[in-house]
């Protein structure tokens, strides 16, 4: 229906995504004790392997107030103020300067965020830039990020059109606002 807003329930305890196509392996997470989100990632991309572990604290409307990532002793901490502004490992980085979520290219959980944040009606579309957290070098960099609302899918799953520099893309997401198919990328797994 034209202008529906985007209604989501809580999101069950534990999650996990089957990462196929650019990469392959697995991502898990949970979600309780609420607003606190933990997870870990490990695949093989480009014949190299990685693993990704991550706690990331959200307000009761889904903006990032803070990330701690970690990789094999390798870690980083963001902290955002909530109005987009952050400090990365303590130090202030304008270049993040309305931000209002993390995406860590390790996940398909991160997906959520934005759509959760911005409730936004059939037809709309916005601007959700992210603090991107690479998942080799846990470097923190400022990535462009669009998302359209599409009418829902014949099941009545939610649909977006997805738009970064390097990806664009249809997600589909279900009742709990949880991406279920990201092309190429992950798929929910059954849990």
């Amino acid at each position: 229906m034209q202008g529906e807003m985007s209604t989501f329930v809580d999101p069950p305890r534990q999650l996990a995504w089957r990462h196929q196509g650019l990469r392959e392996g697995f991502e898990v997470v949970f979600t309780e004790p609420r607003w606190t989100i933990e997870g870990a990632t490990t695949a093989v991309e480009e014949r190299a392997a990685f693993a990704v572990q991550y706690a990331i604290d959200l307000t009761p409307d889904w903006v990032t107030r803070g990330a701690r990532v970690a990789s094999f002793g390798r870690e980083v901490h963001l902290l955002a103020d909530g109005d987009g502004h952050w400090h990365v490992d303590g130090v202030p980085d304008p270049a993040l300067d309305g931000v209002f979520d993390v995406d860590l290219e390790s996940s398909a959980f991160t997906n959520a965020f934005p759509v959760h944040r911005l409730a936004l009606a059939v037809g709309e579309s916005a601007d959700a830039p992210a603090a991107w957290v690479r998942r080799d070098t846990l470097a923190v960099q400022r990535l462009e990020q669009r998302y359209t609302r599409l009418p829902d899918d014949p099941q009545g799953r939610s649909r977006f059109d997805y738009w970064s520099p390097d990806l664009a893309c249809e997600l589909v997401y279900d009742e709990f606002g949880l991406v279920l198919d990201y092309p190429g990328i992950a798929v929910r797994a059954p849990v």
